[in-house]
C-alpha cells in the first residue's frame, strides 16, 4: 500500500478540500510543528467515515450515530497510537497507526487470499494473479485510509482459508473477530452452515443408509448442528455484545458524562442534532424496541438506509459509480450457474461424477467455489437493493474472494499475453510475450499484472476493461476520497 500513501499525500497536498457535510468534530489542542506534518501527509486517511473511526478511538462512542462502526477497528488504533511520541496529538498517533495497521493487513490480506484461492481454485497460478488484483483494488483508497475493510478482508479471507483447510476452531474465532469490524460479518456464519451441511449430506451419499446405521446417522447430524450451533453463536456474540454495550450506554440513567464533555464537542451534537451519550433526557425510541439495536436504528435514521429506499432520480451518479462493480458480480454469477446448472440447483449438496473419480473441475468454476459465488451473490443483491449503493465497491471488494477471483479467471482464459506451457490454462500453449527483467532467470514469481500494463497496446479489450476497472477507481479513490469529494 506504499503507492497508495504517496498519491494521497501528494493528491490531498495539490487539490483544495471540498466542504462536504459530513461528520467532522473539531480539533482539539494546540498542535505542534509534528502535527501539522502529519496531517500534510496523512490528512487524507481521515476523511468521511474515518473520521468517526478516529473520534470513537479517541473518545469512544460518545455520539449515538457512532454506533454504527463496530469497535475492533478503532479499539486496535486505540492500542497502537501508544507506540507514538505521547508529544503528538491523539489525532496524529491514530493516523499513524492507521497507516501502519492497514499497510500490514492489506499484505496479510493479500497473502490469506492467495492461500484460499490455492485451496478453492487449485490453481496456483490463478490463485496469485488474483492476488494481485486485490494489491490493486477498486477498493483501494479504504485499504489504506482509516476504515475498517483492511482489517475485515484480512480476518475473513483467512477464516475462509483456515475453514478450506479443515481449521474449524481458528476458522470461527477469525469469523467472529471479523463481525467485531464489521456487520456484514454476520453473514459469514453461511460458511459454517453449509460446511456442516455439505458434510452430512455427503455422507449420507456413501454407502447404504441401512435400519442399523439410522441411530449414528442421527448422532452425526445432532454432533454437526450442535458444532455448527455453536460457531454461528461465537460470530453473533461480539456483534450482541457491542448492541448490549450501546443499550447501557445510551439508555441506562444518566451518569453525568455531559459534565465531562468538552463544551466544542456538545456545541456540535447541539448544532447537528447529535444525542450525547449519558446525558438527561428523553430515551431512543430504539431503547423501547423489543430487540434494541442500535445499529439498524442508526442505518434507518441517520442514513436512510433501506429496501429500494435509494431508488430515486437524483442518485443515478451513484447508480452510475456501482455498475461496474455491479456488472462484474452479475456476470460471475451467470457464468458460474450457466457452467454449472445442475450442482447450483442441488446446492452443491449432490456428489457430482468428477467428485467420485477424485477428480473434480478446479479453477474458478469448479465445485469448490459454489458456496463463495452465493455469498457474493448475496452481498451484491443487498447492497444494490437496501444499501446506498454507491459503496457497493468497497462492500464486495473487503468481503468476496469472486471480486478478484473472476477478474483473474476471465484473464487467464482470454489474455494471450498470459498463455504460456505449464500455466494453470491447460487449452493453450502460446508463448509469453513480454516478461518482467527483475523476474528472468530467477525463481520469483512474474508480476502479471504489470507485465499487462507495460504491454497496454496488446492487450485484448477484456483485458484493458478489467484492468481500466481496477486502475481508475484505485486512482480516482485517491483523488476524490482523499479531499472530501464524494465517491464510493
Amino acid at each position: 500500500r506504499q503507492p497508495s500513501l504517496v498519491f494521497q499525500a501528494v493528491f490531498n497536498l495539490l487539490i483544495p478540500d471540498h466542504s462536504a457535510d459530513a461528520f467532522s468534530p473539531p480539533r482539539l489542542g494546540s498542535p505542534g510543528p509534528w502535527d501539522a506534518l502529519v496531517e500534510r501527509l496523512l490528512g487524507g486517511l481521515g476523511r468521511w467515515d474515518a473520521e468517526h473511526f478516529l473520534f470513537i478511538a479517541e473518545r469512544g462512542y460518545l455520539f449515538e450515530h457512532n454506533c454504527a462502526f463496530l469497535p475492533l477497528f478503532p479499539l486496535s488504533l486505540r492500542a497502537l497510537a501508544c507506540l507514538w511520541p505521547p508529544q503528538l496529538q491523539p489525532r496524529s498517533r491514530l493516523l499513524l497507526s492507521a497507516a501502519l495497521l492497514n499497510s500490514l493487513l492489506s499484505v496479510l490480506a493479500a497473502a490469506a487470499l492467495y492461500g484460499l484461492g490455492r485451496a478453492v481454485l487449485r490453481r496456483h497460478g490463478e490463485a496469485f494473479l488474483a492476488a494481485l488484483l486485490f494489491s490493486l483494488s477498486p477498493a483501494g483508497v479504504f485499504m489504506a485510509a482509516a476504515y475498517s475493510e483492511s482489517m475485515f478482508a484480512f480476518l475473513a479471507f483467512s477464516a475462509m482459508w483456515q475453514l478450506e483447510k479443515g481449521q474449524s476452531w481458528l476458522s470461527g474465532l477469525l469469523f467472529s473477530l471479523a463481525s467485531g469490524a464489521r456487520a456484514n460479518g454476520l453473514i459469514n456464519a453461511g460458511f459454517f452452515l453449509y460446511s456442516h451441511g455439505k458434510r452430512f449430506a455427503l455422507q449420507l451419499q456413501v454407502g447404504s443408509a441401512s435400519v442399523r446405521k439410522l441411530p449414528l446417522l442421527w448422532k452425526q447430524a445432532f454432533s454437526l448442528a450442535s458444532s455448527a450451533a455453536l460457531m454461528c453463536a461465537g460470530i453473533f456474540l461480539p456483534f450482541a455484545l457491542f448492541q448490549y454495550y450501546a443499550y447501557v450506554r445510551f439508555c441506562g440513567p444518566g451518569t453525568g458524562l455531559d459534565q465531562t464533555v468538552p463544551e466544542p464537542l456538545l456545541q456540535l451534537a447541539r448544532a447537528k442534532g447529535y444525542r450525547v451519550a449519558g446525558m438527561d433526557g428523553a430515551k431512543p425510541p430504539w431503547c423501547s424496541q423489543r430487540f434494541p439495536v442500535v445499529y439498524s436504528y442508526i442505518q434507518d435514521t441517520y442514513w436512510n438506509v433501506g429496501f429500494l429506499r435509494y431508488f430515486e432520480l437524483r442518485q443515478i451518479p451513484n447508480f452510475l459509480l456501482a455498475l461496474p462493480v455491479t456488472l462484474l458480480g452479475s456476470w460471475a454469477a451467470w457464468t458460474y450457474v450457466s457452467t454449472n446448472p445442475r450442482h447450483c440447483l442441488t446446492l452443491g449438496l449432490e456428489r457430482s461424477k468428477s467428485e467420485e473419480k477424485g477428480k473434480p473441475r478446479d479453477g474458478f468454476c469448479g465445485p469448490a467455489a459454489f458456496v463463495y459465488m452465493v455469498h457474493a451473490t448475496a452481498l451484491l443483491a443487498f447492497g444494490f437493493s437496501c444499501m446506498h449503493v454507491q459503496v457497493l465497491t468497497r462492500f464486495l471488494g473487503s468481503s468476496s474472494p469472486i471480486l478478484y477471483w473472476f477478474p483473474a479467471h476471465l484473464l487467464q482464459e482470454h489474455e494471450p499475453l498470459l498463455w504460456s506451457a505449464g500455466t494453470d490454462n491447460p487449452t493453450s500453449g502460446k508463448p509469453l510475450l513480454s516478461k518482467s527483467p527483475s523476474s528472468r532467470g530467477k525463481g520469483t514469481p512474474d508480476n502479471l499484472v504489470v507485465r499487462l500494463l507495460l504491454n497496454w497496446r496488446l492487450i485484448t479489450p477484456l483485458s484493458k476493461s478489467i484492468l481500466g476497472f481496477f486502475l481508475c477507481y484505485w486512482l480516482l479513490g485517491l483523488i476524490l476520497h482523499c479531499n472530501f469529494l464524494p465517491w464510493t
